[in-house]
């Protein structure tokens, strides 16, 4: 009796969970009730410790079992359902890579977890995109023209030489991209408008300067094409070779004879055409100097540079040669170029290739370091020399006005070399981000347009820009000063210029006084105050096709602004600026006039740039800037009737392909 409830009691235990939880049946209130327990004897511990017998295994048990079908299993397992993600057709076929020059992957074994590299990014695209598309990944296999996936056209996939066997490459790994750009501008703007001399659009009008108003409309298409050979993923690619040409179309109406054209008897309306190359170089990978692919590459031909963050100094696309490449991991960067400066096309800007460069050239020497000197902000030390040496020719733009030597004081050609020493830096402390400038322009100008002498050039520039991040907006404080030429008469010129700037600060080109250029009246014809997309007053006859000028009244600025990123595709930007000159006796000299007030006025924008698809490709900007004039711009630029405001109003399509 014992061990009969021993091996019941055994049994019993080794009854799985679903068999102890299995409902009870009828048959089971038909046997007999079992024993209470006071009629069953209790078995001693020693017994309760001892395993039960092994159940003898039947034969049949030992023989292999036919496998049932899934949906079977499931439904004897769990009655009424079906294992997820049942299998509704039959599989596609398997995919295979094919890809010629590709590399076989090492043996599984040698991968425990079952994964294997492949050897590059685009062969994996490729082998997810076979020639029969499946539904599930359609969204990234799309065609090779798709600019906006997986594309040939912009360097994703290299190129199929045994397609392109006219193409004079060697070796595989050659990527091919393209770019194209629409850039359309509609601009509204007003300005001190000097009268013609000879004739005017108004007979009667006895004022210096006429109506101010004026309208430019402009459209330039870029198309750029690149040819490289290398992955650039981790390393710069082995050569590349890049060519990039604009079409420009522009309409500008002025309310003025003879400030479109030297001809008087021309229209004030002007349209105009012209193709430019702005880029056209080989960029060549020298070596590699660490494992971490620092590097030193050499390009040459006509390339954009510029010398420091914001491009104070010289911010261009000309004919050079660069050395350039970096160290420590790359916390040290470098450049050494030396540039022939191209002439410009009057009316767009774009490097004229159909004319002889200019004798200028334009030696840069630059090193950064990173997180120095301390980490999240980069300084960087430079040095450029300018060396001009354009004193025996006279050179007029295409409207016919001369722009070499400009006509302020003596008119004579003159040559110059200057050099200029700075620091700049660019990052943060904390959450206060920075930016700093400071030149010192150092040199000789063989003819100084007062004295007709010798005289040397003594110069400096100064420019910070702080700013703090809360949530979704930034503050900005702006100040800068150039300084002005005390006494244009002696042979020291300290009035500061640039090589050719285009500064990105305090509110750029959306400020009234950096977006457009005044002309300057009553001391040489064909002079601006300032230079379009520019900040100093130079008193330059062009920033493009004009010299550099020291004897100029030099600029202060004084400015707050701020961004506010309204969504992830709207971002409005608000500046106010305070403007004066450094000093006015270079302007009292060409106006012989005995004081003039060093005010210029304040300088108010807005401006809001949408970003529709929250990428570069499409991008509107809308801007509109005033400047209040001062009593010194007010003594300069009297106007009758005039308000002392000017507008500037911007709006600009960037289309990107």
């Amino acid at each position: 009796m014992k061990r009969a409830l021993l091996l019941a009691t055994g049994v019993a235990l080794a009854s799985p969970a679903w068999a102890q939880d299995a409902p009870t049946t009828d048959a089971a209130r038909t046997t007999k009730p079992p024993p209470k327990s006071s009629d069953t004897m209790t078995p001693p511990p020693s017994a309760q410790l001892e395993p039960p017998p092994p159940t003898p295994a039947d034969d049949k048990m030992l023989e292999p079992q036919p496998m049932e079908p899934p949906d079977t299993l499931d439904q004897a397992l769990i009655p009424g359902r079906r294992r997820p993600g049942e299998i509704q057709g039959p599989l596609p076929p398997k995919i295979t890579q094919d890809n010629v020059g590709a590399v076989r992957a090492p043996n599984d074994a040698l991968f425990p977890n079952g994964e294997f590299p492949l050897p590059d990014r685009w062969r994996l695209a490729t082998a997810l995109c076979p020639e029969q598309l499946y539904r599930a990944i359609q969204a990234i296999c799309r065609s090779p023209l798709d600019p906006y996936h997986q594309s040939t056209i912009k360097g994703d996939r290299p190129l199929d030489r045994s397609k392109l066997r006219w193409l004079p490459i060697r070796g595989d790994d050659w990527f091919f991209v393209a770019s194209g750009v629409s850039d359309t501008v509609i601009e509204p703007r007003s300005f001190p408008t000097p009268v013609g001399t000879q004739t005017t659009s108004r007979p009667g009008s006895l004022d210096s300067f006429g109506r101010s108003s004026s309208l430019l409309a402009a459209q330039t298409f870029v198309v750029g094409f690149s040819l490289y050979k290398g992955q650039t993923t981790f390393k710069p690619p082995e050569i590349e070779y890049r060519l990039s040409i604009a079409y420009n179309y522009n309409y500008t109406l002025v309310n003025e004879s003879r400030i479109l054209f030297v001809d008087p008897a021309k229209p004030p309306h002007r349209n105009d055409t012209f193709l430019g190359v702005q880029e056209a170089f080989v960029d060549y990978h020298i070596r590699n100097v660490s494992d971490r692919y620092d590097f030193d590459s050499i390009r040459v031909g006509i390339q954009p540079f510029q010398a420091d963050f914001r491009g104070f100094l010289f911010n261009d696309q000309n004919l050079g040669i660069r050395l350039f490449g970096n160290r420590d991991n790359n916390r040290f960067q470098y450049n050494l170029a030396l540039f022939w400066r191209l002439e410009k096309d009057t009316n767009t800007g774009l490097n004229d290739l159909g004319q002889t460069p200019r004798r200028d050239w334009v030696a840069i020497a630059n090193l950064y370091r990173q997180d120095f000197p301390v980490p999240g902000f980069t300084s960087q030390i430079i040095a450029a020399h300018d060396r001009d040496r354009e004193g025996r020719e006279f050179y007029y733009d295409k409207n016919g006005f001369p722009v070499r030597p400009a006509l302020i004081g003596d008119q004579r050609p003159r040559d110059y070399d200057i050099t200029y020493l700075g620091y700049n830096g660019d990052g943060h402390f904390g959450r206060v981000n920075l930016t700093l400038s400071a030149y010192a322009a150092l040199g000789q100008d063989r003819n100084s347009v007062f004295t007709s002498r010798p005289a040397k050039v003594r110069a400096f520039f100064l420019a910070a820009e702080p700013s703090y991040d809360i949530n979704w907006a930034r503050f900005r404080l702006s100040f800068l000063y150039a300084s002005g030429d005390s006494n244009p008469y002696d042979n020291k010129e300290t009035g500061y210029d640039a090589i050719l700037e285009n500064p990105i600060f305090a509110g750029a080109d959306t400020s009234y006084w950096i977006r457009q250029s005044i002309p300057f009246a009553g001391g040489g014809r064909a002079i601006g105050i300032n230079g379009r997309n520019g900040v100093l007053a130079d008193l330059r006859s062009s920033k493009d096709e004009g010299q550099s000028n020291f004897n100029n009244p030099g600029t202060m600025l004084i400015g707050a602004g701020a961004d506010f990123d309204l969504t992830t595709a709207l971002r409005v930007s608000t500046n106010v600026n305070r403007l004066s000159f450094a000093d006015t006796a270079v302007l009292q000299a060409l106006r012989n006039e005995g004081s003039i007030p060093r005010s210029i006025g304040m300088d108010y924008s807005v401006s809001a740039i949408w970003r529709p698809h929250t990428t570069q490709n499409i991008v509107f900007r809308a801007s509109a800037a005033m400047l209040q004039a001062g009593d010194g711009f007010r003594d300069l630029f009297t106007q009758s009737n005039g308000s002392g405001r000017y507008f500037s109003v911007l709006a600009n399509a960037i289309l990107t392909f």
